[in-house]
């Protein structure tokens, strides 16, 4: 059976160490139809050196400077070809080398595949699975419960997905999720863990003004009387997890 070509974008900017490792994960991927992109954004470290180096593995790089993370993420998109788009962007990581290999096994591909996620430490320890878990069926509603799935085990297909919002600069992946679900006619869950999670990135060194970002949207979809009901639910279960945890 054919398998549809999923492309693999990873954005980076001054982050040469992590995508070393970021690159070295989708290298082991045995899923025999891959795109791989990569958008730096301008780095003045060893960045450029290091995608040079893997020049064979990507199929497309540019560096350039961009307007922040999501606008770099729509230009991945725009070089992709893929039918498919997963980001993984540096410090991420496939779950392993196999991960997509059960994709597309039923005649009709769906239109969005999720999963689970694993957090890791900034020095490569595994911490544990994401705080919000995935439901065994997933929707566009559910989101009014937070993020349940995260932008890196989420794999959208081209004609679910639109372009990253720029008026977001925290919550945009937030968005664009729950807009590809809008779109899909079928969500299928993996039931697997889809990728590596490098805790440290723009939303949690953001988390208040990403918080705010993410009530906006979720009024705009669901409506304000919705969303501060929802959050009567939300927020005890996000300080509870935080001061057991002291992560989020």
């Amino acid at each position: 059976m054919h398998k549809p070509k999923i492309s693999i974008i990873t954005v980076v900017f001054n982050d040469a160490d992590n995508l070393s490792s970021t690159i070295s994960g989708i290298r082991r991927l045995t899923y025999p139809n891959l795109e791989y992109v990569i958008v730096d954004g301008g780095s003045t470290d060893d960045t450029v050196a290091v995608i040079r180096e893997n020049e064979a593995l990507a199929d497309r790089w540019i560096s350039e400077p961009d307007r922040g993370l999501y606008d770099a993420m729509n230009k991945g998109m725009q070089l992709a070809t893929g039918d498919y788009f997963w980001f993984v962007n540096a410090g991420d990581e496939p779950a392993s080398a196999d991960v997509l290999d059960g994709l597309f096994e039923e005649e009709v591909p769906a239109d969005v595949y999720y999963g689970e996620t694993l957090m890791i430490h900034p020095d490569g320890r595994e911490i544990g699975l994401r705080r919000l878990s995935p439901p065994e069926e997933l929707n566009w509603r559910h989101f009014r419960r937070g993020m349940l799935v995260s932008h890196q085990a989420f794999i959208a297909s081209r004609k679910v997905a639109g372009k990253y919002d720029l008026r977001y600069k925290f919550s945009a992946d937030f968005d664009w999720c729950l807009q590809a679900l809008r779109k899909a006619s079928e969500i299928r869950n993996t039931h697997t863990v889809l990728c590596r999670f490098r805790e440290g990135g723009l939303t949690r060194q953001n988390i208040v003004p990403g918080l705010k970002e993410r009530f906006r949207i979720m009024v705009r979809n669901y409506g304000l009387l919705s969303t501060i009901l929802s959050h009567f639910v939300i927020a005890p279960r996000f300080f509870w997890f935080w001061a057991v945890n002291k992560r989020f």
